[in-house]
């Protein structure tokens, strides 16, 4: 990969992994509620899950979608739902007090990767990566450097999103508070689908 591209999908990996979307999102309500250790399987999920993402929509995901449009609504309808339940459970969360979790638990590492296929964004990401990144010959030696970069790229950049919500735990150790913001982000979570629920109307 010519050192140009390398540099225009590092940044694009960069701003597109950092920016707000559903990951980000969940991994900061997951910080304050559970503290940055707790959620480590989750952002290690996210890393893992969407890296080997890239690689299964760059080896010939996207044509398949292409000719089957139906396939590609109905995960999307899926995701929506999925997310809608997330944003309910978050929503309804209670506080942790004395270090005694609530009713919640952070998510697993299997379950942050598999959300990465019901997730829009990682979606949009994925697409335009391997479509914009990937070299021309197609197979796997075109695809893994773009999914190797978002890899590495990627880690690093939810774990920001992740240890924010952890450094808000003693702003938000006031039940009313923490109450307030899981509201808000189960509020801010529903919100993230307008993009994908417009294209319905």
């Amino acid at each position: 990969m010519p050192f140009d591209t390398l540099a225009a999908l590092v940044l694009f990996a960069a701003v597109s992994s950092i920016t707000p979307g559903p990951n980000n999102l969940m991994l900061l309500a997951s910080g304050v509620n559970f503290g940055f250790r707790r959620t480590v399987p989750h952002m290690l999920g996210i890393g893992v899950g969407f890296t080997v993402m890239v690689v299964i929509v760059g080896l010939g995901l996207a044509p398949v979608f292409a000719a089957a449009p139906v396939l590609h609504t109905v995960l999307r309808l899926l995701g929506v739902a999925y997310m809608v339940w997330l944003a309910w459970h978050l929503f309804q969360a209670g506080p942790v007090a004395d270090g005694v979790p609530g009713t919640g638990r952070p998510m697993r590492f299997l379950g942050a990767a598999a959300f990465q296929w019901v997730n829009p964004k990682a979606w949009v990401m994925a697409l335009t990566a391997t479509a914009a990144y990937a070299g021309p010959g197609g197979g796997l030696w075109s695809v893994l450097p773009v999914a190797l970069v978002f890899g590495a790229v990627n880690l690093p950049a939810v774990s920001l999103w992740a240890g924010f919500g952890a450094a808000m735990q003693l702003l938000l150790s006031d039940p009313v508070r923490l109450r307030r913001f899981n509201v808000i982000m189960a509020l801010l979570l529903v919100a993230s689908l307008w993009p994908v629920i417009a294209e319905f109307r």
